[in-house]
């Protein structure tokens, strides 16, 4: 039987700002932009309670908590904690599936003869997510992926929640349609006007009156609401690419202003092939204009990296090439064909190890221990994100 964690880090944005700024914790906060024509990218729990919540339009937010603290959202600073949190989660596990910045599952099936069951696992990974980074997590388990998520988030905030296999049925079955992976709010609405509110009404169904109803959507629907779902968690190693990008806080313009920005998401990229033990051979630049405009550039390398200095180099000739002296507000690295960078043949000698793989594998353990603004190049450390000391991670 499969074990499933799901992490989900709870209010991520506002509890990066209000971990940062001690003047923050237990207000109600807003992290958004423009007042008149931004949206909330995320709310604290304190003002959540007034009805505000992601992607509502700012405007409304203010309307429903004026006194609301409000500050623009620092996206390399999440990017900064989600690197330390997934870091936490391989510690435990090679099967880490992203859902985004601050979400993830986990297959933890082959790590209980190293760290216990399931549930002591999830509470030992929210207990180091708490001490090294100082932010709260949520986590469920199961044996399913979506029971795991719904689990997750009927534990937030800061707890966890497990469901049995033998109990799957049992907890979906109160739970409204809406929950269900892949229904909608047209889905969701046609399934109530058969008469299907609670997901298990759909359990209690003949598959086949499902299916003949809605067809190859019905019968999977069903089988949810019975637990069934064999979909397995997908590891980084298995995606089509790697990358990171960064929303600026206001618009740049000039290569120069542009490339610490561009250095640092090459590095990012470059830690995050290395921990998933692949290599890409294509580099893309995706900038994306004060208008809206998105414009993208890929070179091809001669042989497949996860050396951050090598895509960085890579990534500023595209910049220097493309850069049309207009203000931007995005910018955005990715690797592409993705492997191991084994070659198809062996030679006769083990191939020495390169000067650059020495000083990256001293580069993560460093990081890894201290946060990677420890030992960083110039122009990043010339940047205005404050670092968060990381504590050393206790022997185990």
């Amino acid at each position: 039987m499969r074990a499933i964690i799901h992490v989900d880090m709870d209010a991520f944005y506002a509890s990066v700002e209000q971990r940062d700024n001690p003047e923050l914790r237990g207000k109600p906060l807003i992290v958004g932009g423009d007042a008149r024509r931004g949206v909330v990218v995320a709310a604290s729990y304190e003002v959540r309670k007034y009805g505000v919540k992601s992607a509502m339009p700012m405007a409304r937010a203010l309307k429903l908590a004026p006194h609301a603290k409000v500050v623009r959202p620092r996206f390399a600073a999440y990017s900064e904690a989600s690197e330390q949190v997934f870091g936490i989660f391989e510690r435990y596990t090679p099967l880490v599936e992203p859902l985004s910045l601050d979400e993830a599952f986990l297959d933890v099936t082959a790590s209980v003869g190293l760290f216990g069951a399931p549930g002591e696992m999830a509470r030992r990974i929210r207990k180091e997510i708490a001490a090294e980074t100082g932010l709260p997590s949520s986590a469920g388990l199961s044996s399913v992926k979506f029971v795991a998520k719904i689990a997750s988030d009927l534990a937030k905030p800061n707890g966890q929640r497990e469901v049995r296999p033998e109990e799957t049925v049992g907890f979906l079955a109160g739970l409204p349609v809406g929950r269900l992976w892949g229904v909608g709010a047209k889905t969701e609405e046609a399934l109530k006007r058969a008469g299907l509110e609670r997901i298990g009404q759909i359990a209690e169904k003949d598959a086949a009156w499902m299916e003949m109803r809605w067809g190859a959507s019905g019968r999977h629907l069903w089988e949810l609401a019975n637990g069934i779902d064999p979909r397995g968690v997908v590891p980084d190693r298995e995606a089509k690419s790697v990358g990171a990008e960064d929303t600026f806080d206001e618009d740049l313009t000039g290569v120069e202003a542009l490339s610490p920005h561009v250095h640092a998401q090459a590095l990012r990229v470059g830690r995050r092939l290395r921990r998933a033990g692949i290599k890409g051979r294509v580099v893309q630049l995706k900038v994306k204009f004060s208008d809206f405009t998105l414009l993208t550039r890929r070179s091809t390398l001669p042989s497949a990296t996860d050396d951050g200095q090598t895509l960085y180099r890579v990534v500023r000739e595209l910049l220097e090439k493309t850069h049309e002296d207009r203000p931007v507000r995005l910018t955005g690295v990715s690797v592409q064909e993705l492997g191991t960078g084994e070659g198809p043949q062996l030679g006769l000698f083990t191939e020495a190890p390169k000067r650059s793989d020495k000083l990256n594998a001293a580069l993560d353990r460093i990081a890894e221990r201290y946060g990677t603004k420890a030992v960083t190049t110039a122009d990043i450390a010339g940047s205005d994100e404050p670092e968060r000391p990381k504590p050393p991670r206790k022997p185990r």
